[in-house]
């Protein structure tokens, strides 16, 4: 084993694969064949059934965004700053009823005895929420992006779906997320990141997906442990059937009989 190899093996201790997930039959039954083909899709507490049953629109807008969904080696290699190239083609997906948003509010709390509508005393938490951002909200179902960050932004991602779910803000979240098909050999088969120039560059593609970085293992360990807590939430994994110039490598052919 080299020593790279030695380097991209992570525990597994904080990687899931959905134990606690829906069972398929329930999001087969609303996600199209073509879209569960190209994805590796999870639903937790209902997900696809709220989503499909109870905000068709939405739904039927993300199904048409994950349709349209095509990516490329080139996009893969350029490096990200602020906002990654795929981060921004994503953007163009969704229409401006989609929108980045922040949820903030304060808390009114009083005390009052069992019965009855005196009032103790009361007050107001200033800020309570505050700073918990969305990349997309739209009505009352919300979708955020996940390509390559540390893996710790899940935490963030789905404390924010909690809170915008507990403050009565969505009925369910979105994740879009590497799958776990898009794993260091495909990577490695990329070669080189790309110059701004658009030149090949001297760092290794492979070295900038690593395991402790977003994908789709790391958001089912914190899935199964509850940490969307009551919000309904649907992951979708990209794989490499989205990469439109990515050729899919068949098995050698058996060698011929005698």
């Amino acid at each position: 084993m080299s020593e790279d190899d030695d380097n991209s093996i992570e525990r597994l201790d904080d990687v899931s694969f959905g134990r606690n997930a829906d069972p398929v039959d329930l999001i087969r039954a609303v996600v199209p064949a073509e879209v569960m083909e190209r994805f590796e899709v999870y639903s937790y507490r209902n997900a696809a059934s709220v989503l499909a049953n109870g905000f068709p629109d939405q739904f039927a807008a993300i199904i048409s965004a994950l349709g349209r969904f095509k990516i490329t080696t080139r996009q893969i290699r350029t490096p990200g700053g602020s906002k990654s190239v795929i981060a921004k083609y994503v953007d163009t997906l969704f229409d401006e009823a989609w929108r980045e948003m922040r949820i903030s509010a304060d808390l009114h709390v009083k005390l009052q005895p069992p019965k009855g509508m005196a009032i103790y005393s009361s007050y107001v938490r200033e800020g309570f929420l505050d700073g918990h951002r969305i990349d997309f909200v739209n009505g009352r179902v919300a979708l955020d992006l996940e390509w390559n960050s540390k893996d710790q932004t899940y935490d963030r991602d789905l404390y924010a779906f909690s809170a915008f779910y507990d403050a009565g803000a969505i009925d369910a979240g979105v994740i879009i997320t590497r799958g776990p098909s898009l794993d260091n050999r495909f990577f490695r088969s990329l070669g080189k990141v790309l110059n701004k120039d658009g030149s090949d560059g001297t760092g290794d593609v492979y070295k900038k997906y690593g395991a402790s970085t977003t994908w789709m293992g790391k958001l089912l360990y914190r899935l199964d442990a509850g940490r969307n807590s009551g919000c309904p939430v649907l992951a979708f994994g990209i794989t490499p059937k989205c990469v439109a110039d990515h050729a899919v490598r068949l098995p050698p052919p058996l060698p011929p009989t005698p």
